[in-house]
């Protein structure tokens, strides 16, 4: 082990790298480059979105994603499945679908008799694009897929290929004909990612470089991992090292949206409920996730900051006067980090 200064009197163990480490570390630094490099053929920018979606990737986690129309949202997850060589399913929610749309259904055929259909949901990487169009009982549909890796089709269950990995979208903009999307479902994703426009530099790379005036394939993405690489790849990032100093940390994070009165956080009155303990887990894989992309086998406490937003945003849920004020949570969970001391 050896003793890496964070601050000034800070101080927290990291492990020895063996040349066996330093060269898988290597391997996966070189295999980011390049997905990031074949990513970069159709979506222009996004660098942060890119990122996330990679360490939520390693971390068996899904991912919530919001933005305005147009932003690439779709054309970004479908970008990164062929990319990792994967099965590909989109789900286009609408105020009609049903369950069965989703999961599959059970059927009869004279002279084959009872016989599973299964629905999109049996895929590596799947977009439930406009989520929160779809009603509770549909969106619901979701939850045992994304927890549990299966789904119930009549009295039958089946497991879901592996990897499997949901990007949901949902429009900030409009509210007609929405719902919210129920909490159970939400904390079951492990970021929550917002989209923001291109600078005009990147957009006027867009206007040569775009999906309506070409076709997908004549981007000509290749495949840089397999199924079984990204497997192999969730095991490894398991291994990155992290402290007792940062797993403290990121326990005293969540406490704080808790019991934020101990912690001194002006913006705590407006907090309903605070972090799930799928909170706490959740910023303890992605801080692996970001270290591994950073070329690292061991987290800082820099990489939990860098993570808690998208983590943390979406499950920090504001009372009745928190909604009525508008208060972002983002503003609470930046005053949070701000105030939670490392040590």
């Amino acid at each position: 082990m050896e003793v890496i200064e964070v601050k000034k009197g800070i101080h927290f163990l990291t492990p020895k790298l063996d040349k066996e480490l330093t060269k898988k570390i290597e391997y996966y630094a070189n295999k980011f480059e390049e997905i990031r490099k074949e990513v970069g053929k159709t979506v222009v920018g996004q660098k942060e979105a890119i990122n996330s979606l990679l360490e939520a990737l390693m971390g068996g986690g899904h991912v919530l994603v919001e933005g305005v129309p147009g932003i690439g949202k779709t054309l970004l997850v479908k970008t990164l499945t062929q990319v990792t060589g994967c099965v590909f399913s989109r789900i286009q929610f609408t105020p009609d679908l049903l369950p069965t749309d989703i999961v599959g259904i059970t059927t009869y055929e004279e002279g084959r008799g009872f016989f599973t259909i299964k629905g999109p949901i049996f895929a590596n990487f799947v977009l439930a694009d406009e989520i929160n169009r779809a009603p509770p009982k549909v969106q619901s549909a979701l939850l045992e897929s994304m927890q549990e890796r299966q789904a119930t089709i009549g009295k039958e269950t089946f497991f879901l290929p592996n990897p499997f990995f949901v990007m949901a979208t949902q429009n900030p903009i409009e509210t007609l004909g929405t719902y919210k999307l129920p909490e159970a479902q939400v904390d079951r994703f492990i970021f929550k990612i917002l989209m923001s426009y291109p600078d005009m530099i990147e957009e006027q790379a867009i206007l040569q470089n775009n999906i309506t005036l070409k076709r997908f394939e004549d981007f000509n993405v290749k495949a840089i991992l397999s199924a079984r690489e990204i497997i192999d790849l969730q095991e490894f990032v398991k291994k990155v090292y992290l402290d007792e100093k940062v797993e403290k940390y990121i326990v005293r994070l969540v406490d704080a949206t808790r019991h934020w009165d101990r912690y001194d956080i002006k913006l705590g009155k407006f907090i309903q409920f605070g972090g799930s303990p799928r909170t706490t887990i959740s910023l303890f894989i992605a801080a692996k996730g970001h270290a591994l992309l950073a070329g690292r086998n061991y987290v800082s406490p820099q990489d939990v900051k860098d993570v808690a937003m998208k983590v943390m945003r979406h499950r920090v849920l504001l009372n009745f006067e928190g909604e009525a004020e508008e208060v972002n949570p983002d503003e609470i969970i930046n005053e949070v980090l701000a105030k939670v001391p490392i040590l």
